[in-house]
């Protein structure tokens, strides 16, 4: 028996791939439908995610399905949060899901049973219509989610205290009318303050964005019109991203997005741009700079009665409105502190799913990682690999190993990207991806394709990194996963190329057999 805690997307996934290894979950859901972050409320819930209306994936439909489900062919390339919602009411119609979810039910508390060390079972208190319930469970999966505490760490601006506007976190924000006339400050760069600016810049008097560090600046429609993901999370970028040193991989980085527009001309260019970090998608901002809609200003130095003070400039810039775009907390307040440990923001998980000083591995954490790329088929590969150990099937290293392993990962985490709880959750999307479908014998193998299936095995190397790859062989390998492949870009080009001039041909990124030989033969050579 399998406690499943939250009914969002890993939950979802945790609960699905638990009745694939014959195990028995049953999630236990707060609210009254699932959905998680993706379920919109026009209301903010206590510990739910708060989503606001005009939200739009970042990630394409091909690279964020799950690998047994893709997305209708009709439904556009990047997904209006009510559709991906749609998605996943599918999803859960598809696999029988409901009938193991407890709506209305919140996980008050998860404790060892006192036999732990032998059974490695969990006493679950769970609270319905103000009842509460105990039960025993064999293994948890915690997929709470990490956008449900925010944080405003307020005490690192000086004078918001005496500042006489309005300010809240960006976890507040719904609607635009509440900037109508405003002059307004987003403290922060993320997808959100991004977003939050674009919206406020159609009927705010002013928007101003701050930020320390600067972001380089994705759009959604990447080369030659097509989605970003689909380019960039190739197996063939991946090989060249992690093999180059660090300068040279920062050159290509480089290279690649200020091809759209000079990130330095327009105040964005990222503080330490030899580092890697997470690239902010949207298609507007550019254009909002260059008509003047928004201004971006380094961070905040302090706040006045009715201004604010930037470093570095000397002029005060009078704001009416705050909006803290300043992220979340990770927090699992029905877990014991000693049971995933949280030191500096960062959980000690092993591969950010398994703590690694329990004595039976039954417990494991879903979703808690901000991979540069689609977080569904991550935590479905999570729940894949998690449900094989909770079954016997897949062992984890020793203590030591993995203690070891966590602890060096942080150190390099730490120098990459900051001590930050947004950042020491961030790993290369197709790395990780790989890494556990070898745990469960998922990784496919191009060099083997290329023998049995050298069509397949070309898509998959240089095409997109789509999570039906994760399908092709192993538990759980799905028929229809060869074609899917193949069809990728024809779902792609279904819902944009509904006008089609006489005489045209299909059009998607075409493989050059030839050359891609040769690059595939560099790669053997590299120790592909």
């Amino acid at each position: 028996r399998v406690a499943v805690v939250g009914a969002g997307v890993s939950g979802l996934a945790a609960t699905k791939c638990c009745l694939d290894e014959g195990l028995e979950p049953t999630c236990f859901e707060q609210s009254q439908d699932i959905g998680g972050l993706w379920r919109y409320t026009e209301h903010i819930e206590a510990g739910r995610p708060s989503l606001y209306p005009s939200v739009i994936s970042n990630t394409s439909k091909e690279m964020s399905a799950f690998s047994d489900f893709p997305f209708p062919e009709h439904f556009p390339v990047f997904l209006p949060n009510a559709l991906l919602l749609d998605y996943l009411q599918r999803y859960a119609e598809r696999f029988s899901l409901r009938e193991h979810i407890r709506f209305g039910t919140t996980v008050v508390s998860i404790r060892k049973s006192p036999d732990f060390t032998t059974t490695g079972q969990w006493n679950v208190v769970t609270e319905a219509g103000g009842k509460q319930t105990s039960e025993v469970f064999d293994a948890v999966m915690v997929c709470s989610g990490n956008f449900s505490e925010p944080s405003l760490p307020l005490q690192c601006f000086p004078g918001i205290e005496r500042f006489r506007g309005q300010y809240f976190h960006s976890r507040q924000y719904k609607h635009p009318d509440v900037f109508q006339g405003k002059r307004v400050l987003v403290v922060g760069m993320g997808n959100s303050g991004v977003d939050i600016a674009v919206e406020a810049s159609r009927v705010a008097a002013k928007v101003t964005i701050s930020t320390t560090r600067g972001a380089w600046l994705l759009s959604r429609v990447f080369e030659h019109g097509y989605p970003w993901d689909m380019i960039l999370n190739t197996r063939l970028m991946s090989l060249i991203k992690t093999n180059l040193p660090g300068p040279l991989s920062w050159w290509l980085i480089n290279y690649k997005v200020n091809r759209w527009f000079n990130h330095e001309n327009y105040g964005l260019q990222p503080e330490k741009s030899w580092l890697v970090r997470e690239p902010i998608l949207n298609d507007d901002l550019p254009s909002y700079i260059l008509t003047g809609r928004i201004t971006i200003k380094p961070g905040v130095k302090e706040f006045k009665d009715n201004s604010v003070l930037f470093h570095n400039c000397p002029e005060e810039e009078p704001i009416d409105i705050v909006v803290f775009c300043t992220g979340y907390i990770v927090s699992f307040p029905f877990l014991e502190e000693s049971v995933v440990r949280v030191e500096n923001k960062h959980a000690s998980l092993y591969k950010y799913v398994f703590p690694t000083h329990l004595q039976k591995p039954t417990l494991a954490v879903l979703g808690l990682i901000k991979p540069l790329g689609a977080i569904m088929p991550v935590a479905e590969m999570q729940a894949r690999w998690v449900s094989r150990v909770f079954k016997g099937l897949c062992q984890l290293p020793s203590q030591s190993v993995m203690e070891k392993e966590v602890n060096e990962k942080k150190k390099n985490q730490v120098q990459w990207f900051g001590l930050t709880f947004d950042e020491v959750l961030k790993t290369e999307w197709l790395v990780y991806l790989d890494t556990l479908a070898s745990f469960i014998g998922a990784k496919p193998s191009v060099l083997g394709l290329l023998c049995t299936d050298p069509w397949l095995a070309l898509t998959i190397f240089f095409g997109p990194c789509s999570p039906y790859q994760y399908r092709l062989g192993g538990p759980g390998c799905w028929e229809g996963a060869r074609q899917a492949i193949l069809t990728q870009w024809d779902r792609v080009l279904k819902p944009t190329r509904t006008r089609v001039p006489a005489g045209s041909s299909s059009s998607f990124p075409s493989l050059l057999t030839v050359v891609g030989l040769l690059v595939l033969l560099a790669a053997v050579i590299f120790g592909l």
